[in-house]
């Protein structure tokens, strides 16, 4: 059976910080709020209803939800950038034999499209999934390896037995994901091609 890494999106492929915090900025906003540049950071990569929650009451989420997603493929997608290493972390699986799966708590589509339009292309990708709930996802897909940048990652990679691998380029800091019970801790992607070659030489000893 072919081996598999999945990998998040949000901020451990790409970056995306401007571009989700302006559309969510935009979001509350047409209901009347504002929000801190710094506070909607430090939830990113928590589901969407979750984070606006923070922000607003009940009866306005449903509204702020289609408000974000549809100004985010607009305003948020054509900004968003492919983080160092994330091109070479895919080569790398790929050169030693694996699959690539992205498991993010965005909707399927708005990965897709973050995805095309830097030029990275998974072998299968699965939205709406946030901490615990990406175990599943990766159970059903093989992964041994998730690669994430959120102690919900972490979470995730437990529960379905696989390796976290965990980048410090999100809004989680060292000691947040050492809490968290991250296996393998890296300042970025770059890391992670030497990472796996070298788990891998050990896997296959």
């Amino acid at each position: 059976m072919t081996w598999t890494v999945g990998f998040d999106l949000d901020m451990t492929l790409v970056d995306s910080r401007e571009g989700i915090i302006a559309t969510m900025q935009t979001a509350i906003g047409q209901q009347g709020v504002t929000a801190d540049r710094e506070d909607l950071w430090q939830l990113l990569g928590h589901p969407l209803d979750h984070t606006l929650g923070h922000w607003l009451p009940e009866n306005q989420i449903e509204q702020a939800v289609a408000t974000y997603r549809q100004e985010y493929l607009v305003h948020a997608v054509p900004i968003t950038t492919p983080l160092p290493g994330a091109h070479e972390a895919f080569a790398t699986v790929r050169d030693l034999g694996g699959r690539v799966v992205v498991v993010s708590a965005k909707v399927a589509p708005a990965v897709r499209a973050v995805l095309e339009h830097v030029g990275l292309a998974p072998d299968d990708v699965v939205g709406e999934l946030f901490g615990e709930a990406k175990g599943t996802a990766l159970r059903e897909h093989h992964a041994g390896i998730y690669v994430g940048d959120h102690a919900g990652d972490v979470h995730g990679a437990r529960v379905a037995g696989a390796t976290s691998v965990v980048v410090l380029t999100g809004p989680n800091d060292r000691e947040t994901l050492e809490r968290a019970g991250a296996d393998v801790i890296l300042s970025d992607l770059t890391e992670f091609p030497g990472w796996l070659r070298a788990h891998r030489a050990g896997a296959t000893a």
